[in-house]
């Protein structure tokens, strides 16, 4: 389960960042009955929610919503990382106690990206 998000928001949302395309309501409550009873309501209430929250978008098709993604899985992540940095206190000490629990695969995906950001004539 995604920090941020309820359990149903989040197994909604991993299902539209999957999708990488629009999905109405029912398609997504078609999905989700393979794992779960749930009533079509309930799907259509939560990804309003997700809607208002800014994590979906959506356009009207006949009499019915079209729902999309906002921003990647990984753009969320990233901001839920970020905003829990900021809201941590020291940020140093914050950063170094995350980078002592890496592991070596972690460790070098970070190192990975260091190397394409920031660019190198933004560095100070």
């Amino acid at each position: 389960m995604l920090r941020g998000l309820g359990d149903l928001e989040s197994a909604i949302m991993d299902r539209m960042w999957d999708y990488r395309q629009p999905a109405s309501v029912r398609d997504v409550l078609e999905d989700l009955r393979r794992d779960r009873q749930i009533a079509y309501t309930t799907v259509m209430t939560v990804m309003d929610k997700l809607h208002k929250k800014g994590l979906l978008g959506r356009e009207a098709v006949n009499r019915a919503y079209v729902y999309k993604a906002v921003a990647t899985k990984a753009a969320y992540t990233a901001e839920l990382m970020r905003t829990t940095l900021a809201s941590g206190g020291n940020q140093a000490a914050t950063l170094v106690h995350f980078l002592e629990r890496l592991t070596p695969e972690e460790a070098a995906a970070l190192e990975a990206a260091l190397e394409v950001f920031p660019p190198k004539g933004r560095r100070t």
